[in-house]
């Protein structure tokens, strides 16, 4: 079997070698600030049980472990849909704009860019592995976090002099598989798209497009006849997702079916995620939160080349929205 490809991260204009991925680490209700239930809260995150995994990602804890200033600002930003409109029934539900606010000026506060902090194994009985920390930092993850819908993501790098770090990154994301959840954005566009004077048509055409369905589904199918990974070309087992988001598209961008690509499952859920893009001259960029060993299950890597791939004019600009707004780079 060939051996993972190495690759590279630019983080705070220093390049590191990314050695593995530890990705979705849940934070759960019992572990945020913002909770929808009656406990008191704990400040030990639960990263797995114990096992090979486990000992060979955490071979050493007196590691330095790190987030980024804007990393912060990031995930508030991709936050606020549900801290302005929360969807979930929090405990302080009534208060989460006025929270928002306060992390932001928290967030701002700060003047170092890496955010550096130690953690420890906390005393738990197998196999359950449970870490905390004392951190400032670590408080503030849990400070912003918002249960189900975000989660940790740990990349281990190591810098060109050979030492190694933990870069821990969160995100959110509206379309967990914990709990059945609606973007809040776009719950309010398909709102206002059936609360519209528009004919029944357009506003059906724009609903079903938000589910890869209806004429926008049949116009990108045609244009897109196979997943350019795989080339399978039955349609059962196409995607028909978006490039820009639905939800972040104007209404001709929506149904526009060159804002989309037909790909199965796996790739489609990759791209959605922001795992993947792809540059106008068809090759594949990969998202270092792919450990190197999940990259070559996959079969995918950095400057993989997609002959098939169906880019034009009007992809190459949706594209570059991709790149800039979807990918964890």
């Amino acid at each position: 079997m060939l051996e993972p490809k190495t690759q590279k991260i630019r983080i705070a204009n220093e390049t590191y070698e990314v050695l593995d991925a530890l990705n979705n680490i849940t934070l759960a209700d019992s572990f945020v600030k913002n909770k929808t239930g009656t406990g008191h809260g704990e400040a030990k995150l639960y990263v797995g049980n114990v096992g090979d995994r486990y000992h060979e990602f955490f071979d050493n804890l007196d590691r330095e472990f790190f987030f980024l200033k804007e990393d912060f600002d990031k995930y508030l930003l991709d936050a606020k849909e549900e801290y302005m409109n929360p969807q979930q029934d929090y405990v302080k539900k009534e208060k989460m704009p006025e929270i928002y606010s306060e992390l932001q000026d928290r967030v701002s506060e700060y003047a170092k860019r890496i955010m550096s902090f130690s953690v420890y194994r906390k005393d738990v009985n197998p196999p359950r592995v449970y870490l905390q920390s004392d951190s400032d930092y670590y408080d503030l993850m849990r400070s912003v976090g918002i249960p189900n819908i975000s989660y940790l993501s740990i990349m281990k790098v190591k810098s060109s002099a050979g030492k190694v770090y933990y870069y821990c990154r969160i995100f959110i994301d509206y379309k967990s598989d914990i709990v059945k959840y609606e973007s809040p954005l776009a719950q309010a566009e398909e709102k206002k798209i059936i609360e519209s004077n528009m004919s029944e048509k357009k506003k059906q055409s724009l609903v079903e497009a938000r589910q890869g369905q209806g004429e926008y589904r049949r116009k990108l199918i045609d244009d897109c006849q196979y997943c350019p990974f795989t080339l399978v070309n039955d349609e059962r087992l196409l995607i028909a997702s978006h490039i820009k988001p639905w939800a972040r598209s104007t209404d001709e961008e929506k149904i526009d079916y060159k804002n989309g690509f037909a790909l199965t499952p796996t790739y489609d859920r990759l791209f959605d995620q922001g795992y993947i893009t792809f540059t106008d001259d068809k090759t594949v960029t990969v998202s270092p939160w792919i450990s190197p060993m999940n990259q070559h299950r996959l079969n995918i890597y950095d400057g993989m080349s997609l002959p098939k791939l169906q880019i034009d004019d009007k992809r190459s600009k949706y594209l570059e929205y991709h790149r800039t707004n979807v990918y964890k780079g």
